[in-house]
């Protein structure tokens, strides 16, 4: 399941994102991939020490992006979020790609979790560079995502994808991961289908009997299926 999460940053949010990032040491993006990845890997990430403005530090980051992302609802009921990794911040810039691969299975170090999803919330709009699509392999052939500025992509972590070549300007993104208390893909599509249409029922026939059930049903079936 592809989900497209629609301003999860503000404008303002994202002036003030650019002026922390601004003149911040980036250093090779290799350094955070693994085995596999690192020879396809070529991008930029933000030192986790190197943001300084006025004071503030990469916690700042981290708090307005994580901060925006967790209270998204359409976020919340896609992923069921069980942990969430601190985002990393890339750049591409002229040339800069990053070739077919996979993301790890388990990431982090000390507090290990999951990679179930992947999440790229684009932090400059497609008017700022040339190429740079997001592109991810599916059984219904390649999709290919650039964003607005502010919105972000959702997508299961398993799947090959890759960044293609930005041929003009700067592509900003942060990228986190997810370990989702629904494990199996197939079971989150169905309760976020079945979330959608609740919503939708809760809002124009409360108090119909339909309703209920289909609420009942969506409630029962997270019960069942979530690993806590």
């Amino acid at each position: 399941m592809i989900v497209q999460l629609q301003d999860v940053l503000t404008g303002k949010q994202l002036g003030q994102l650019r002026e922390l990032i601004a003149g911040s040491g980036f250093v090779d993006g290799k350094l955070s991939a693994g085995m596999e990845a690192r020879a396809v890997k070529n991008n930029e990430e933000l030192a986790a020490d190197a943001v300084k403005f006025n004071g503030t530090c990469f916690n700042s980051l981290n708090r307005i992006v994580m901060g925006s992302l967790i209270r998204h609802t359409t976020y919340q009921a896609a992923a069921f979020p069980l942990r969430v990794a601190a985002p990393f911040y890339a750049r591409y810039t002229e040339g800069m790609a990053y070739g077919e691969h996979v993301d790890d299975p388990v990431m982090g170090t000390g507090d290990r979790y999951r990679s179930d999803i992947a999440i790229t919330i684009f932090l400059s709009g497609p008017e700022c560079y040339e190429g740079g699509e997001l592109a991810i392999s599916t059984s219904f052939g390649e999709q290919t995502v650039k964003l607005p500025a502010g919105d972000a992509i959702l997508y299961p972590a398993s799947n090959l994808h890759q960044v293609k070549e930005v041929t003009s300007g700067e592509r900003l993104v942060a990228a986190t991961w997810v370990q989702s208390m629904i494990r199996d893909p197939a079971k989150r599509e169905v309760l976020f289908n079945l979330s959608r249409s609740r919503d939708h029922l809760l809002e124009t026939a409360p108090n119909e009997k339909f309703t209920s059930l289909i609420s009942q049903s969506y409630v029962n079936l997270l019960r069942m299926w979530s690993e806590l």
